[in-house]
């Protein structure tokens, strides 16, 4: 039997399994510096959200001689914040989840492209204020304008769906995807997607190649007139990694009216703190809560245990990631 770090929350059913297995499940998020003192090597797996950042010091302080430590999994999809290469080379496997959220977030996607063109969050904040903006508060509908995916992985096949269902056409670029289905209009040059799209979606992982891959320049394109020559303005949403939209470029793009809304669940700095978007009234926000669903938490959980318990009994779950 194992012991096992829950450092950033699992779903408590999920727990209660591996308990009635045999392991021993620690519940507790770590600070940088215990994580840098080793405080994991002294268990067998450790599994981590979003909060927990396993860097490739953290890594090797918890894989010293005598440290038990060979699993780490990721309760979710992006592993952007786990050194997978620094795992390998310590003998550590990396496991995730990828499909147990992309219904949720899916949901919480668009669910900010409605928000965002009937200024749903703007009503409610002026209505708190006493304020009635009927006349200025009009908005404009999705359907009939272009939608660009940046990513076209499993989530945003899920936006492109409920998009086109919602009488959008899609478009999307992804230069590692070999296939996609005929109604979406694929790009070679993301520069493309954002000349072509009035609504531009974030779907891809953060790296070196896509930092502030969302900026002035690219926001600059867009064309602000849909395809049924509404004046709809440019809508930009990110439910995938903060880093992404440049927020400094972004906040511009909103002052001077390149943007109409920008619509973000993640974030440079976690958590935001003192923002100028957060003074705009074409922004809304909301605190990396995309995959915070019941449904999707209860998923996550079932889908971790399974590799856990693949883990302890094999020594390697077959849908490892290194």
């Amino acid at each position: 039997m194992g012991r096992i770090a829950v450092t950033d929350g699992m779903d408590d059913q999920a727990i209660m399994t591996l308990e009635n297995a045999g392991h021993e499940v620690a519940s507790n998020h770590y600070s940088i510096d215990e994580l840098l003192d080793g405080v994991l090597a002294e268990f067998d797996a450790v599994v981590v959200r979003s909060a927990t950042k396993l860097s490739a010091d953290v890594i090797e302080s918890s894989s010293s001689d005598g440290s038990k430590l060979g699993f780490i999994g990721r309760a979710g999809v992006g592993v952007d914040n786990i050194d997978i290469s620094a795992a390998t080379q310590n003998g550590i496997i990396v496991c995730n989840t990828p499909g147990a959220s992309t219904r949720s977030v899916v949901e919480m996607t668009i669910g900010h492209f409605i928000a965002s063109a009937r200024n749903i969050a703007r009503a409610d904040r002026s209505l708190r204020e006493g304020i009635w903006e009927k006349k200025a508060l009009k908005g404009t509908e999705i359907a009939g304008k272009s939608l660009g995916l940046i990513g076209l992985g499993r989530i945003a096949r899920g936006v492109a769906d409920a998009a086109a269902s919602l009488g959008m056409d899609v478009h999307a670029y992804d230069p590692y995807v070999q296939s996609s289905p005929d109604w979406i209009n694929m790009h070679d040059d993301v520069d493309d997607v954002f000349r072509s799209c009035t609504h531009i979606s974030v779907h891809c992982n953060l790296s070196d190649e896509t930092r502030h891959l969302v900026n002035t320049t690219r926001i600059g394109m867009m064309p602000g007139v849909g395809n049924d020559g509404t004046e709809c303005g440019n809508h930009i949403v990110s439910c995938a990694r903060g880093g992404i939209v440049d927020e400094s470029d972004a906040a511009m793009a909103l002052e001077n009216g390149q943007l109409r809304t920008l619509a973000l669940d993640v974030f440079e700095t976690e958590p935001l703190g003192d923002s100028p978007l957060l003074s705009m009234d074409g922004f809304h926000g909301s605190p990396h809560i995309a995959a915070s669903t019941l449904e999707a938490q209860g998923r996550i959980g079932t889908e971790m245990v399974s590799l856990l318990m693949e883990y302890f009994e094999t020594g390697r779950p077959s849908t490892s990631l290194n």
